[in-house]
């Protein structure tokens, strides 16, 4: 199909998850459907839980061409789908829902754009091959962000955690993408390891005690939290000169991702990273 000329096919997306209401995802991919002239392609915001996500899929008609899925729903779209990618079942998650044209009820694929996005988001920062990535957090983020570790060369990362009693799924994934991380707890209890990668996938607030890192400008540092930016964490990097890549950049690149894997075209990146700075500066402002 010809983007250049105005698509009016009626096909609909949304975002999905619990809690759902201050997602960015409908900004980036509105942008995109403008940008691709897909005049009749709308995406929602529909709050869902993991007892509802079957039930939901079941109900959509021909129309939906696919779903974003946000926590909690990331482990449970594996059992819905009729097909997994070979990524999304390495890393244990997904977080899109792609059906057939005909709609949910011919069929659908759980796919996995998140380790995508950290890792277009690390090569936009010029990172093209990692010799040691240090991990901080053993969550579903600390999976994907292991797969695109993986693709930048790094087979043995050091993943850094508070709790080792946690580690579980992170060490079934390392294991289905042939990965062998060294994995240590007392995450604040000593300084981080020179690297040339630093990957933070905790919570808000909780690299701050991380703020005092002794960093070397060599050193790519990615915070996958963006609100409040730069936060304390990434800010103490960016004060020591190192490339420092924001949680936004990996969603703008997560969600170009899956508008390719919904819509068969590539996604307009400029369009998507700008409709998206300007939300974030008009929540700011």
């Amino acid at each position: 199909m010809n983007v250049t000329a105005v698509d009016q096919t009626v096909r609909r997306a949304a975002v999905l998850g619990s809690p759902i209401k201050h997602s960015l995802s409908p900004v980036l991919h509105a942008a995109a459907y403008q940008a691709l002239n897909l005049h009749g392609w709308h995406y929602d915001t529909i709050e869902c839980d993991e007892p509802g996500l079957p039930r939901l899929v079941d109900s959509m008609g021909p129309e939906w061409a696919g779903l974003s899925l946000t926590m909690p729903l990331k482990r449970v779209a594996l059992t819905v789908a009729d097909e997994v990618s070979p990524l999304a079942e390495a890393i244990g998650a997904a977080n899109t829902l792609v059906f057939a044209p005909a709609g949910p009820a011919t069929g659908s694929r759980a796919d996995n754009t998140d380790a995508a996005g950290i890792f277009s988001a690390l090569r936009e920062a010029g990172l093209a091959r990692v010799e040691q990535a240090v991990i901080l957090g053993a969550g579903g983020t600390a999976q994907s962000a292991l797969a695109a570790v993986r693709e930048l060369g790094n087979l043995s990362p050091l993943v850094l955690v508070r709790n080792l009693a946690r580690t579980g799924e992170l060490r079934e994934t390392a294991e289905r993408l042939g990965m062998r991380p060294a994995i240590s707890g007392g995450l604040f209890e000593q300084p981080l390891p020179a690297a040339d990668l630093v990957i933070s996938t905790l919570p808000g607030g909780a690299a701050d005690p991380l703020s005092s890192t002794r960093w070397q400008p060599g050193t790519t540092v990615l915070d996958v939290v963006y609100a409040p930016w730069p936060t304390a964490f990434a800010g103490s990097a960016q004060a020591a000169g190192c490339p420092v890549v924001s949680g936004l950049t990996v969603l703008l690149y997560q969600a170009v991702a899956q508008v390719e894997l919904m819509t068969g075209h590539p996604g307009p990146v400029e369009a998507m990273r700008t409709a998206l700075a300007a939300a974030v500066a008009a929540r700011q402002g």
